[in-house]
């Protein structure tokens, strides 16, 4: 059941620049006069509508701050308006209010079913629906600043190369990403557009237990060439009520990092090619040509080629005295600066 609101004193009209638009749904114009005279002279811009048809429409059409909504009306009834303005993303976030004579428990579960945040009983009191219509929309502004500070807030991140998505734990959905993470996710060839990188999901899921004890899980990385991407768990997000599973939706923080800048290190201080450098690189990371070959997408054969070469440059014999002369060189570069 709802919270009983006294009714309390309302200014007469509402401060300047914060009208209100209200849709008021009834079949029976006659309800309608008080209701609107009152809502007219505390200043809300009112519509009206008199059959579920015709009130989805204006809905659409307006998208007004808060709909008062008759439950029963011949045709298409307030139960069934509020779940069609719910099931629309761009009507879903309007407070519903229900009108209705109806009072037995199975009415009013329907009316909170349905979608509605409160209920209003007939004979209408105005400045009871006023009253009951200020909490619902301050509850509705502040929902939206939350959503947008947060929006910024990831969208902040994106700037200093960091990229943030939002990942559902039962089903692996992802219900945010910023363009740096969608752009991200599509270089490295992992994921889709819908839904998380089963490696992330699989991650998550294991350090479950961790995160919910705020306690954070070591970082994942996947590499791809000389590119990798990292992932850290940030923090829970969304509404614990919705998650019947207990799971919850999580936002994970993503950075790129790549070893394009060591090749270029190792190529100009022994004088070797790209592809020799890269080579290099990879047997300082104690990778054998096989592994070194499946990297760089050519043959074993051709991995030892152009170690051949590599001794030659650097004067050894050995791919272990080519991998102590070059380990330094890559350790200052991946030594953060002092």
């Amino acid at each position: 059941m709802p919270e009983t609101i006294e009714p309390t004193p309302l200014s007469p009209r509402l401060p300047r620049g914060e009208h209100r638009v209200v849709l008021i749904v009834d079949d029976v114009p006659d309800n309608l006069a008080p209701l609107h005279d009152a809502l007219d002279d505390a200043g809300y811009t009112v519509l009206v509508a008199l059959d579920g048809e015709s009130a989805i429409r204006r809905a659409r059409q307006a998208l007004p701050d808060v709909v008062l909504l008759d439950a029963v009306m011949p045709g298409i009834d307030g139960f069934e308006v509020a779940r069609r303005l719910k099931a629309d993303a761009a009507t879903a976030g309007i407070p519903i209010i229900f009108m209705t004579g109806l009072t037995e428990t199975e009415h009013l579960e329907a009316a909170f079913a349905a979608g509605s945040v409160d209920y209003v009983t007939k004979p209408i009191r105005p400045r009871e629906v006023m009253a009951r219509m200020g909490l619902h929309l301050r509850q509705a502004r502040q929902a939206r600043e939350g959503a947008l500070e947060r929006s910024q807030a990831r969208h902040a991140l994106d700037a200093f190369g960091y990229a943030t998505i939002t990942v559902r734990a039962s089903d692996g959905r992802l219900l945010w990403q910023t363009p740096l993470a969608r752009e991200l996710l599509r270089q490295h060839g992992v994921g889709d557009s819908a839904h998380a990188p089963e490696a992330v999901l699989q991650w998550l899921r294991r350090h479950l237990a961790d995160a919910q004890a705020l306690r954070e899980p070591p970082r994942l990385t996947i590499d791809n060439g000389p590119r990798r991407l990292t992932f850290r768990l940030h923090q829970r997000v969304g509404d614990e009520d919705g998650d019947p599973l207990g799971q919850g939706d999580w936002l994970i923080v993503m950075q790129e990092s790549s070893d394009e800048s060591a090749f270029s290190a190792l190529s100009q201080a022994f004088g070797l090619t790209a592809r020799e450098a890269e080579v290099l690189y990879w047997v300082v990371k104690g990778k054998i040509n096989r592994d070194i070959a499946d990297i760089l997408g050519a043959s074993p054969a051709t991995v030892k080629k152009h170690l051949e070469r590599i001794h030659a440059k650097m004067g050894v014999e050995t791919r272990t005295a080519a991998a102590a002369m070059a380990i330094q060189r890559v350790r200052q570069l991946e030594s953060p600066a002092g």
